[in-house]
């Protein structure tokens, strides 16, 4: 129903009590947020969290069963929804227009608010392009600023950043930011830790509940307890309170509970709400200790971590797959150029890039599906071939499952096709790393909910139980190189840590790992990056070292909608967390000239890059060196 809600002033919109239920599933169960003007409120949760149901009820799209909802109305309010909403066989110009005449809008009007809006976006020369025939980043820009042609006062977007590469996310982050700067109340729902820390707050879903809520900075100081880095993986009674981050491990120690020997850990965003679902899971206060479970060790029975050696190498640095100056060309164009790259036993390599890069050439270069037009490739010391491909375990975006078949069938065909026979599977110490990665180790299972689970066709799965069981597919015959296409997307912090717990696992067993991701917090689990632009690689190295000393410059103002828009106005990229302005490609003199006379009084400072904000630099500094001479950048 809708009507009077949390924060009952005028312009002050939100939801005080959902529930929502489809048929059994309960998608909400007594949720509040409230979306002030003039800042971003971030809705955070993995696949099936609630996230979008909640927006929906906010769109006016779902009418929740109990529970209020205060908006302005159709007319006051721009949504985009997970699908883009924009319409695939229409140009850019057309379904600007369209949304226009929806909106009734004057035409003179829209088409300088199109034309403006465009511009901000990047996405003037598309405009004659079909939506369907532009990349994800570009096709969520064009959604989002069709859900602002008509200037609404509560902006609703849901996923806008999810599958997005951090160069696109940077301009769609301009785009939301600059709405909030103009006065929209502005609800973003995302499933990345790094997105939410933007926000000015926070509300975190999980199974439809609220797990936690408030500013980053007091979400993280509610964490119970503490967190420790022991320096040996943790024992029986600390597995299901421990997860993995950058290779470390981490435990959860809540109040009361003697601590695991090992280094305290400043908590972060990503820390606090882990915790969080680590006590939901548990069922349990905070402040007692969790049921002990069985160790997830990270090598199978007879499996001596590290020890494991690719098939034929010689010795323990053999490289199990490298490229030696690949280029690959089409026509007259160039999707890799020049590119050399190893993967050895026992390491994660992470290949970063924006869309069009040249991240997806080289791994079907890698596999053996293209063949380049120059340099070599070798899978094993050998040119791939159908015997290599043996020795790999591949996770594709698609996630490589079948949707019709449920997961025990799904693995049964894996296993036919790797030739693994009949029945001999069951003691495979890979089989048993793939049924860890299905049984989610340290957490807790309802009664029956594994055999309820392994009934039902993989489609109808939750996105992380189908993520799980494509690792699993991927271990099964304990592959000695594993290809990682993207495959935490849209899994929740704690899912994701424990995918990540999976593919250290297999690492530590012998087994090298090359994985693309968007999500640059989750960059930092890699023991090596590559980072691409224009078919080329422009940095390499540990994450620290490829940040480096890298800065961005600061403005911190309780005023920092003027300032974001002077900042705008003088052609700056800039992004907003919280309300501070981070500028990483301005120095400070540059920005305080472009603040002027706005800008006395106002702080201005540096401070160290983040891994986004430095693959950022690197990616626009690439595109610079390789644009004609007098062409201007192009806004991302």
């Amino acid at each position: 129903m809708t009507g009077a809600g949390p924060g009952e002033g005028p312009g002050r919109w939100g939801a005080a009590n959902l529930r929502v239920a489809y048929g059994p599933v309960l998608a909400l169960d007594g949720v509040s947020l409230e979306v002030p003007p003039g800042q971003v409120t971030a809705v955070v949760g993995g696949d099936g969290a609630g996230k979008s149901t909640l927006l929906r009820c906010l769109a006016g799209t779902q009418a929740p069963q109990a529970g209020r909802v205060l908006v302005p109305g159709a007319r006051q309010t721009g949504y985009l929804p997970a699908s883009s909403g924009t319409y695939p066989d229409l140009t850019v110009a057309e379904n600007l227009a369209f949304r226009a005449a929806a909106y009734g809008l004057p035409s003179a009007a829209a088409r300088e608010r199109a034309a403006a809006l465009t511009e901000q976006a990047g996405l003037t020369g598309a405009a004659g392009r079909l939506a369907g025939q532009l990349s994800g980043g570009m096709r969520q820009k064009l959604g989002v600023i069709c859900a602002l042609l008509h200037e609404p006062g509560l902006l609703i977007l849901d996923e806008p950043t999810t599958g997005v590469d951090p160069v696109s996310r940077a301009g769609l982050w301009r785009l939301v930011a600059g709405a909030a700067a103009g006065g929209a109340a502005v609800v973003v729902a995302t499933t990345y830790l790094d997105d939410a820390s933007r926000a000015a707050s926070v509300l975190v879903l999980d199974g439809g509940r609220a797990l936690a809520a408030g500013t980053p900075e007091e979400i993280v100081a509610a964490l119970p307890g503490t967190i420790t880095a022991p320096a040996e993986p943790p024992g029986p009674a600390e597995q299901s309170r421990s997860w993995r981050r950058a290779g470390a491990w981490r435990v959860w120690v809540p109040p009361g509970v003697p601590a695991p020997a090992g280094q305290p850990v400043a908590p972060d965003l990503q820390d606090a709400v882990t915790v969080a679902a680590l006590a939901r899971e548990a069922g349990q206060p905070p402040g007692t200790p969790g049921p002990a479970s069985p160790a997830s060790p990270a090598a199978g029975p007879g499996e001596p971590s590290g020890q494991r050696r690719a098939a034929g190498t010689t010795g323990p640095a053999a490289d199990l797959a490298e490229c030696a100056a690949v280029t690959a060309t089409f026509g007259h164009f160039t999707a890799v150029r020049q590119v050399s790259l190893q993967v050895g036993p026992g390491e994660i390599v992470g290949l970063l890039g924006a869309n069009g890069a040249g991240k997806t050439t080289l791994i079907r270069l890698l596999l053996g599906l293209l063949h380049p037009s120059a340099g070599t490739v070798a899978l094993f010391g050998q040119p791939p071939s159908r015997g290599t491909r043996r020795r790999l375990g591949y996770v594709p975006q698609s996630l490589g499952l079948y949707d019709d078949l449920t997961v025990a069938e799904n693995l049964a065909f894996s296993a036919a096709v790797f030739g693994i026979p009949a029945g001999r599977d069951a003691g495979r110490p890979g089989s048993a790393r793939a049924r860890r990665a299905i049984e989610r180790p340290g957490e807790p299972q309802e009664p029956g909910e594994t055999r309820a689970a392994g009934r039902l066709p993989v489609g109808q799965l939750p996105l992380g139980l189908q993520r799980r069981a494509a690792f699993a597919q991927a271990l099964a015959h304990q592959p000695d190189l594993l290809i990682l296409d993207e495959p935490t997307s849209g899994v929740d912090p704690l899912g994701r840590a424990r995918l990540w717990d999976t593919v250290r696992s297999a690492a530590e067993s012998g087994a090298g790992v090359l994985i693309t991701t968007h999500y640059m917090e989750e960059a930092h689990e890699c023991d090596r990056l590559i980072i691409m632009a224009d078919g080329g690689v422009v940095a390499e190295g540990t994450p620290e070292q490829v940040t480096g000393d890298a800065s961005v410059t600061v403005v911190t103002t309780g005023a920092w909608e003027a300032a974001f828009r002077r900042l705008a106005e003088a052609g700056l990229d800039v992004t907003l967390a919280g309300h501070t302005l981070r500028l990483p490609l301005a120095s400070p003199d540059r920005v305080r000239d472009a603040l002027g006379n706005a800008g006395a009084g106002v702080p201005v400072s540096t401070a160290p890059a983040s891994l986004e904000e430095r693959f950022f630099q690197l990616v626009q500094s690439a595109a610079a060196a390789s644009a004609p001479p007098g062409a201007e950048r192009a806004p991302q």
